[in-house]
């Protein structure tokens, strides 16, 4: 019976690889024919991706610019065209105009949802569940192709350690073992294994590469950093979003070994094609060829060939490569192979989409029930309450749904501001926010009263570099002191307060880096006025970061960590703090206790005078001022629950090459709510041939109990677990002690050893 199953697995693994081989063979035969058709100006045109640019005619999709280049088939792709009636005109223009009727390939920032919005991906990844995560990323697949979309700028999967950085919001946070895990199922939601259907859009993978360790937390800046630190923190996002089959990948706009990401041939050909098999497209950032004539490698012409000769297939906007690139060939900077081999590659990306068969494939009219669908709507709800990371909880949640709660603050009542940064196609009219959500809820079974308190920040020079994209910063008539004077009154008048604080859904994102990440001083005169009047203060925080938050810590009854929720917000939040959903998130990256901490995460080396909690100071690395540790660590989160946790139980004390150790825990709800807690396994190596961590997640769960449940968790540990990049860039395993650590956060946790033999 086994040779039977056996055989028949074999025949099957036989007719995929046999019919892979086929469609590979059709595709290149197509590409072949219809490249030997195709001009010199042609073959430069399908690695020019435009937007349509601003001063649009009334009526019209594109500039008259572009609608000309379209014709001549000078575009590849355009991005920054919403709606499926208006992608439909564009490709129009492409396949009955131009000389070869090539389809055009159409993106867009989709970054948490598409018209439905969901959490940023930093509130996302502190779900701890891929499983909705790829949900969300389905979902927002289905939502993009039905506005016509085939391409999706997304998962960005920047491992990020200074929360001063902006983009912090975009990515999963601070580790690699997670980001790889997101990483992947992001990739898989969008692309479902089957870039021809009409439901799937072609991920990209970014930024490539390093981007989230710019100096200082300032976006664009440069990013230096050894190639063993490359390798084993920052670099296994994007190889896991490579491993799952994502179709394109964008570079980034810093330098790497001093040579920017866009024309880095170490980049973009050793490691993504030679050492990690990549067979997709390349895209530039935006104007990132461009602007490595400002990093000082040459004028226009001389970046566009470096870039085309280190791998680089596409420009974004720029036109470096529309301009120059055929002066270049004749000038013998770059060659006819040169050109062949990124058209080739942005020619087999359309194939694979299916847009040679059906260039109109994501404008059928019949697809507009899938944008903003109940379905859609009720996963936001979801994942906007599975997001909610609780910092602090002196038993004052969940609210109660009956007396009076004091609803105040600047974003307790701002649609504006709940979908949070990179929400493109989201309408922030439709959002809910938290004073709805909270209504919706409590009904009439308590009275809710409303004072705004306080503008986000009264500083209008800020402001005013904030609202670029609209007036998320409110500037209403009431001075400050009015507003604070009534926020005191509501809350005189309450058995609670709620404070709605934290940033502007763009005071993070891209362009938005801040050296002071704590609350404005708007809000925090708000804190204070709130405090005196004695009553229990539960701190709802949007924010797009982690943010230092000291005082606020010591002034709060509570603290609802709700980053930026997406459309249905408010409701998600709402459900968090009645009770209704239990919370369950865990922070991805570390909320320091200064900002004179940054970076401060997890998984950092020892030094060579490791300061120990309780001993002595005095030449031992710490601060004479702050603690070492951040205010709040990664892998923290509290429920209205309590979860107790057994000794780690091994199955073996020794592992080699062949065999599997299983190290177990059982969890015990002994509170009085059912919930979720995510089990988080992590691991050090004692003696080893370089420096390492002092701890490593490598395994996380996340379970559900009910109160008085019991559940074992059991975490297989291989060898693979144990290995890591030396300082030969070799990936071993190292014979020796490793300690398993188990439990509720990074510092929290217990510990078992076992021990290696690499025989």
């Amino acid at each position: 019976m086994k040779k039977k199953y056996l055989l028949f697995l074999a025949v099957i693994v036989f007719n995929h690889i046999t019919y892979a081989q086929t469609a590979t063979t059709k595709m290149n035969q197509f590409i072949d024919r219809l490249m030997q058709e195709m001009t010199l100006e042609e073959k430069i045109g399908q690695l020019n991706l435009l937007t349509p640019g601003g001063g649009i005619p009334t009526g019209a999709v594109v500039s008259s610019d572009v609608e000309t280049k379209i014709k001549n088939g000078q575009v590849g792709g355009l991005f920054g065209v919403i709606g499926a009636d208006k992608v439909l005109q564009a490709q129009r223009i492409a396949i009955e105009n131009s000389r070869l009727h090539i389809p055009l390939i159409f993106g867009s920032d989709v970054i948490h949802g598409h018209k439905t919005t969901f959490p940023i991906p930093l509130g996302l990844a502190c779900s701890w569940d891929t499983i909705l995560i790829k949900q969300t990323a389905r979902a927002a697949a289905i939502e993009a192709t039905a506005d016509g979309l085939s391409w999706a700028f997304s998962p960005m999967v920047d491992i990020c350690r200074d929360p001063r950085w902006g983009r912090i919001a975009e990515g999963a946070g601070e580790d690699a073992f997670l980001g790889s895990a997101i990483a992947g199922v992001m990739v898989r939601g969008y692309q479902n294994n089957d870039l021809r259907k009409d439901n799937t859009v072609m991920a990209c993978v970014k930024h490539f590469a390093l981007y989230g360790a710019a100096e200082g937390g300032r976006d664009y800046n440069t990013v230096d950093m050894s190639k063993i630190r490359m390798y084993n923190d920052y670099l296994p996002p994007y190889k896991a979003a490579i491993d799952a089959g994502a179709g394109s990948v964008m570079s980034s706009f810093n330098v790497i070994d001093d040579v920017p990401a866009t024309g880095n041939s170490w980049l973009l050909t050793n490691l993504l094609r030679k050492q990690w098999h990549f067979n997709g497209f390349v895209v530039s950032d935006y104007t990132s060829v461009n602007e490595m004539e400002a990093h000082g490698l040459g004028n226009l012409q001389e970046v566009s060939a470096l870039a085309l000769k280190a791998g680089l297939d596409m420009d974004m906007v720029g036109e470096g490569f529309l301009t120059t690139l055929k002066t270049s060939l004749q000038q013998k900077k770059i060659t006819l192979n040169d050109i062949n081999n990124a058209c080739r590659r942005i020619l087999q990306a359309k194939y694979k989409l299916g847009l040679f068969d059906n260039p109109y494939r994501n404008v059928s009219p019949n697809r507009a029930k899938d944008i903003l669908s109940l379905e859609h709507l009720l996963l936001s709800r979801k994942a906007a309450a599975k997001s909610c990371v609780l910092l602090k909880n002196n038993n004052v949640l969940p609210l109660q749904r009956k007396g009076v709660i004091a609803l105040v603050g600047p974003l307790a009542d701002s649609k504006r501001n709940m979908l949070g940064t990179w929400s493109v196609a989201g309408d922030w009219h439709k959002s809910v926010t938290l004073k709805e959500g909270m209504e919706n809820i409590v009904g009439n079974s308590a009275r809710i009263i409303y004072a705004k308190g306080a503008n986000i920040s009264d500083d209008t020079a800020f402001n005013k570099r904030v609202n670029v994209f609209g007036e998320e910063i409110e500037m209403g008539p009431a001075s400050a002191e009015t507003m604070i004077h009534e926020a005191v009154a509501a809350a005189k008048n309450a058995d609670i307060v709620v404070a709605a604080l934290g940033e502007a859904a763009d005071m993070s994102g891209e362009s938005s880096s801040r050296a002071d990440i704590g609350l404005p001083e708007s809000q925090q005169k708000l804190l204070e006025a709130l405090v005196q009047t004695g009553k229990p203060i539960v701190i709802v925080l949007f924010n797009g970061r982690p943010m230092a938050l000291v005082k606020e810590n010591s002034m709060a009854s509570a603290i609802l960590d709700v980053w930026f929720g997406g459309t249905e917000a408010g409701n998600g939040i709402a459900d968090v703090l009645f009770g209704n959903e239990n919370p369950s998130g865990k922070l991805t990256a570390s909320f320091p206790y200064s900002v004179g901490q940054i970076p401060v995460y997890y998984n950092h080396l020892n030094t060579g005078r490791p300061y120990v909690l309780g001993g002595p100071t005095k030449f031992k690395s710490d601060y004479l001022d702050i603690p070492n540790a951040p205010l709040f660590p990664f892998g923290y989160g509290l429920s209205y629950t309590k979860f107790q946790y057994s000794p780690i139980t091994l199955s073996d004390s020794v592992l080699d090459n062949n065999t599997t150790i299983y190290a177990s825990v059982t969890v015990t709800n002994t509170g009085n709510y059912d919930g979720e807690e995510v089990v988080q396994l992590y691991l050090r190596e004692e003696v080893a041939s370089i420096s390492r961590p002092v701890k490593m997640l490598k395994g996380f769960q996340k379970i559900y109990l009910k109160k008085g449940e019991s559940k074992t968790v059991r975490f297989p540990l291989q060898v693979d677990a144990l290995k890591f990049y030396n300082s030969d860039l070799a990936f071993v395993a190292e014979s020796g002690k490793y300690d398993v650590m188990i439990g509720t956060s990074s510092i929290d946790v217990q510990t078992a050893s076992f021990t290696y033999n690499n025989q």
